[in-house]
C-alpha cells in the first residue's frame, strides 16, 4: 500500500471513531504549512466529513496569517467548517505574565497559544517522525497527554506489534497522525507531483514557517526579525514589561531593560554578568 492511500485509510478509520466516540467530524488541524497542507489535500481526497481548526498563534509571520485566511475561505465555499482558535492571551502578554522569555528548556507558549485551543475531540495533526528525536516517539493514534511520554499509543505503524487499543468511551482530546511516516522529500515530491500552492515562506529560504521568534528555530531567528523588524519590537517591548513584573514581585535582574534580555534570549547562552535560565525558577511564573 502506498503512503498516499495508506494515510487516506487512516484518516477514514479516525473519522470513523471520531463519529463513534464523540458524535462529531474529525478535525483537521492546520498551521499553513507544507506538511498540513499535504494533510488537508488527503482529508479532502478522503471524502469524510470534517472541520479544519487553526490555532492564531499572534506570532505567525503575516504571510502565514494571509495564506491561512485565503486558504480557509476557499475551503468555505466547498461547504466545508473553518474554525480559527483565539488564545487566552497573546505572546507579549503571556512572556509578562510568566516572567521569563520563552526558551529552549521553557516552551510554555505551545502549550497555551497551540495545543490548548483545539476542544476535546479527535485531533488529526501532520506531526512526522522525521521532523525530530521527540517525533520520533510518537504514535499514529495516540490518547493525548501534556508529555509525550504519557500519551497511550492507540495504533503506531512504527511498532512491530502494531497495538490497538479500542475503549468503549473515550474521554478527552485523541490525536491522529496519518502522515507520521512520511519524509521530507515525500512531502514536497506530493505538493510538487499535484501542483498545490504553498506557503510564500518557502520561497524566501525559510525552511519552517512557525512563530516568528520560536526558541527551536535557533540562529535561524536572525533572519526571521530582519524580515519582520516589528516582531522584534514587540518582543522587545514585552520584556521591558516582563522585566517591571518582575521587580514588582520584589525580585531583583541584572538587566537592565528589554534590549539587554533580547540580546540574551537571541545568543541562546548567557550574557556574562546576567541572570541564566536557572535564575528564572524561583521568579514563580503563574
Amino acid at each position: 500500500m502506498d503512503l498516499e492511500t495508506k494515510s487516506i485509510e487512516r484518516i477514514k478509520l479516525a473519522s470513523e471513531m471520531s463519529k463513534r466516540y464523540y458524535d462529531a467530524p474529525i478535525i483537521c488541524t492546520y498551521s499553513g504549512g507544507k506538511d498540513s497542507d499535504v494533510l488537508l489535500d488527503l482529508f479532502i481526497r478522503s471524502g469524510v466529513e470534517f472541520e479544519a481548526h487553526n490555532s492564531h498563534t499572534t506570532v505567525d509571520a503575516p504571510d502565514t496569517v494571509y495564506y491561512i485566511r485565503e486558504k480557509f475561505r476557499g475551503l468555505k465555499e466547498k461547504g466545508i467548517p473553518c474554525i480559527i482558535h483565539m488564545p487566552p492571551l497573546s505572546m507579549w502578554q503571556l512572556i509578562v505574565k510568566k516572567k521569563m522569555p520563552p526558551t529552549r528548556m521553557q516552551r510554555y507558549c505551545c502549550e497555551i497559544l497551540k495545543e490548548n485551543t483545539t476542544p476535546d475531540r479527535l485531533v488529526s495533526t501532520g506531526v512526522r517522525w522525521d521532523e525530530s528525536t521527540k517525533r520520533s516517539k510518537r504514535g499514529q493514534l495516540e490518547a493525548a497527554a501534556p508529555k509525550v511520554e504519557n500519551r497511550i499509543t492507540l495504533m503506531n505503524d512504527n511498532d512491530d506489534k502494531r497495538l490497538v487499543i479500542e475503549r468503549c468511551a473515550i474521554r478527552g482530546r485523541v490525536v491522529s497522525n496519518p502522515i507520521i511516516d512520511w519524509t521530507h522529500k515525500d512531502i514536497w515530491d506530493y505538493i510538487r507531483s499535484n501542483h498545490m500552492p504553498y506557503n510564500p515562506l518557502y520561497d524566501m529560504g525559510y525552511k519552517r514557517v512557525g512563530c516568528v521568534g520560536c526558541p527551536m528555530a535557533g540562529k535561524n531567528r536572525y533572519k526571521e526579525f530582519a524580515d519582520f523588524p516589528k516582531y522584534k519590537a514587540a518582543y522587545i517591548r514585552a520584556f521591558d514589561k516582563m522585566l517591571v513584573a518582575i521587580h514588582a514581585a520584589g525580585k531583583p535582574t541584572k538587566w537592565k531593560n528589554g534590549e539587554d534580555v533580547f540580546r540574551w534570549w537571541m545568543e541562546d547562552k548567557n550574557v556574562e554578568g546576567q541572570l541564566c535560565l536557572a535564575d528564572f525558577m524561583d521568579m514563580g511564573p503563574d
